[in-house]
């Protein structure tokens, strides 16, 4: 658990089994039956077992795997269109698995909205009226709800499409309509059940790109459900892999690609270019020499390039503000003039980035250059670490976690 975040929803042992002798696949299934040992004796499949996880506050959770995986299933659970068989769905501290029908549809009215593969749009509807359907069958005044509704299209980019019906539209611009009417409930909490699957790729990627947009501006806690894993590491600021309804792994698209949890979703993932999605804050070195401009001198620098066994060194002033790297041969020839500072031999022209940059972003920066890369905090500038040419070219080639690591061992033991 992140302690600076807020939980919107949490999920405890959630499960969720299909047929009619859901009591006796339960006990099974605390016994650590297998879901196929389940089916044949009770004739109950399980859809969802003993899911666990947190979504934090204005996050994008992907919850992905293929075909039969439970990944709907369990969105389904989270506003209970399925009823769970055990567990808890906390939304905003309140387990909402022990509330009436009335409370429910309070909790679907207010706190969550949700948006489907299929539009579902009202055929002989405007495009407006369909976006302020929600707030119709919640009973809102009809000046109100169109206005909600019309702020709604136009934060998904349909402003002036309003009195078009919905078959006159793309299927692009359909799935907008969708969208808005699920904002126009000013939801806490957005589910999206493979919104995007059935449109064109082209189309596709922008609804992606449109979800990031309004998500920029908007903050909403989205759960987003898909089956295409470029998909859940374009848009996932987390994401859990499903598998016959176990959760095999959560965790962000880095961590799940230089870690996998297990051969399943190793060969999940295998086939994702690295480049896109390893960034400076797993390559970078921490533990790095470095010399300060202030209390280092040409031969202390030299001393700590003789103690490394490097010829490049990041340097720093006294609030650990990169201010560039300082070379072997030019802190021989300052030693042997007598300078007392580096000021005048620091290389000021070089690139630096920030922790999230990618090795697909970094590597255009080492072009023509022998100089690593420094990485450095966004808002200060402080020096966080280095990334060498020599890791991110292995990288750019393919190594997994713990070759990295490996790396940084030996180098930080030099």
């Amino acid at each position: 658990m992140d302690e600076n975040k807020n939980i919107k929803l949490q999920v405890q042992d959630l499960t969720l089994i299909f047929g009619n002798q859901k009591k006796k696949a339960l006990r099974m299934l605390e016994k650590s039956a297998s879901k196929a040992d389940i089916l044949s004796k009770t004739g109950c499949t399980v859809g969802v077992n003993k899911a666990n996880f947190e979504i934090y506050e204005g996050e994008i959770f992907v919850i992905m795997g293929l075909s039969g995986s439970g990944k709907s299933t369990l969105l389904r659970c989270l506003n209970r269109l399925h009823e769970p068989t055990s567990g808890k769905v906390i939304v905003n501290g309140h387990d909402i698995t022990r509330d009436n029908n009335k409370e429910l549809l309070e909790t679907r009215r207010t706190e969550m909205s949700m948006v489907f593969q299929k539009f579902g749009l009202l055929p002989h509807r405007s495009v407006l009226e369909n976006a302020a359907f929600g707030l119709e069958i919640r009973g809102e005044e009809e000046g109100s709800r169109l206005q909600s509704a019309q702020e709604a299209l136009e934060t998904v980019g349909l402003k002036g499409y309003e009195e078009q019906l919905p078959s006159e539209l793309s299927g692009g611009m359909q799935q907008r309509v969708g969208l808005a009417r699920a904002l126009a409930n000013n939801p806490e909490v957005l589910l999206m059940d493979e919104a995007f699957s059935a449109l064109d790729p082209l189309i596709k990627s922008d609804m992606q790109d449109e979800l990031l947009s309004i998500q920029a501006k908007l903050k909403k806690t989205i759960v987003f459900i898909t089956h295409d894993l470029d998909e859940a590491i374009k848009i996932g600021d987390r994401i859990v892999i499903m598998k016959d309804g176990v959760i095999e792994q959560m965790g962000t698209a880095e961590e799940i690609l230089t870690d996998p949890a297990s051969d399943y979703v190793k060969a999940f993932v295998e086939k994702i270019d690295r480049k896109t999605v390893i960034t400076a804050g797993t390559l970078m070195f921490e533990q790095v020499s470095k010399v300060n401009v202030k209390h280092h001198g040409p031969e202390g620098a030299l001393r700590k390039m003789r103690a490394a066994g490097i010829d490049v060194l990041p340097v720093v002033d006294e609030q650990k503000s990169f201010l560039g790297f300082v070379w072997l041969n030019d802190a021989l020839k300052a030693s042997k003039a007598k300078a007392e500072s580096i000021k005048d031999i620091i290389k000021t022209n070089v690139p630096s980035v920030y922790p999230e940059y990618t090795v697909e972003e970094m590597l255009p920066l080492i072009t023509g250059t022998k100089s690593p890369l420094a990485v450095v905090d966004k808002d200060s500038n402080k020096l966080l670490g280095v990334v060498t040419q020599t890791s991110l070219i292995i990288e750019a080639t393919k190594y997994d976690k713990a070759e990295i690591k490996e790396m940084k061992d030996q180098a930080n033991e030099q």
